[in-house]
C-alpha cells in the first residue's frame, strides 16, 4: 500500500469526512481490519480564510508547498490537497514540493466526462466560482461550465463559511441551494467545495450530483491500492 500525504484542515469538518472515506475504501478491499496508510498536516482555517480573503495566494502557494515537501520526506508516496479553492496553488505544489499530486479538478472532470453531461453546473467558493483556475482546467476537458449569477455566488459562499465551515448543517440553507442549482438550468452539478456535501447529495436532486470530496478519496483509494 502507498502512503498518501494529505493537505488537510481546510476545513477540518471535510477533513474528517476524507479521511473517514479513505480508510472505508481501504477496508472494502482489503478486508475488515485493513486501513489506509496516511500522513497528514492540518492548517489553521482561520489563518488560510484570512490570506484567501486578503489575495494572498503566493504566501499560501509556499505554505501548501511546504508541508506537501515535509510529508514527502516523512513518507508520503503522494500528496492530496483535501480542498477545492486550495487547488489555485496545486501546480505549484506540484512542481516544486518534490512529489506527486492526485489533483481533485481533473478526478472530477473524468467524472463528468463518464456521465456525459452536456452542461454542468459548479458551486464553490466564489474564489472557485469566480476565478479562472477551476473552470478553465474544467474546460480543457472539453467540458461546459457555468456558474450561478453574482448575489447567488455570494450565497453560497456565506452558506460555506458562515455555516458549513462551522459545523452548521441548515435545512432553510439546504433549500436555498436547491433553488440556485434548479436556477442554473445544467444537466449535473459539481460540488466543488469539500463543505457542500455536507448539506446537499444525490439524493437532494433529481440530476448527476458530482461530491468532489467522495470522488476525491476514492481516487486516493485505488491510487494507495492500484
Amino acid at each position: 500500500m502507498k502512503t498518501a500525504g494529505l493537505l488537510g484542515g481546510m476545513s477540518w469538518e471535510s477533513t474528517v469526512v476524507y479521511y473517514r472515506y479513505i480508510n472505508e475504501g481501504v477496508r472494502r478491499k482489503l478486508g475488515r481490519l485493513a486501513s489506509a496508510s496516511i500522513l497528514l498536516y492540518s492548517f489553521d482555517f482561520a489563518e488560510i480564510a484570512a490570506l484567501q480573503k486578503a489575495g494572498s495566494w503566493d504566501l499560501m502557494g509556499d505554505m501548501l508547498t511546504a508541508r506537501a515537501a515535509a510529508l514527502s520526506l516523512s513518507g508520503a508516496d503522494f500528496i492530496a490537497i483535501c480542498t477545492n479553492t486550495m487547488h489555485k496553488v496545486a501546480d505549484r505544489v506540484r512542481d516544486e514540493a518534490g512529489v506527486e499530486l492526485l489533483n481533485l479538478i481533473d478526478v472530477t472532470a473524468h467524472a463528468v466526462m463518464e456521465k456525459n453531461i452536456a452542461k454542468v453546473g459548479l458551486l464553490g467558493t466564489e474564489f472557485t466560482m469566480t476565478q479562472d483556475f477551476y473552470k478553465d482546467r474544467l474546460k480543457w476537458f472539453g467540458l461546459d461550465v457555468t456558474v450561478p449569477p453574482g448575489p447567488d455566488i455570494r450565497t453560497v459562499h456565506n452558506i460555506i463559511y458562515d455555516e458549513l465551515c462551522r459545523g452548521v448543517v441548515s435545512p432553510d440553507s439546504r433549500s436555498i441551494l436547491l433553488e440556485i442549482i434548479y436556477a442554473m438550468n445544467v444537466d449535473g452539478i459539481i460540488l466543488g467545495c469539500t463543505e457542500l456535501p455536507l448539506l446537499v447529495s444525490q439524493g437532494d436532486l433529481d440530476m448527476p450530483v458530482f461530491d468532489t470530496t467522495r470522488l476525491h478519496a476514492e481516487a486516493i483509494v485505488e491510487k494507495m491500492l492500484g
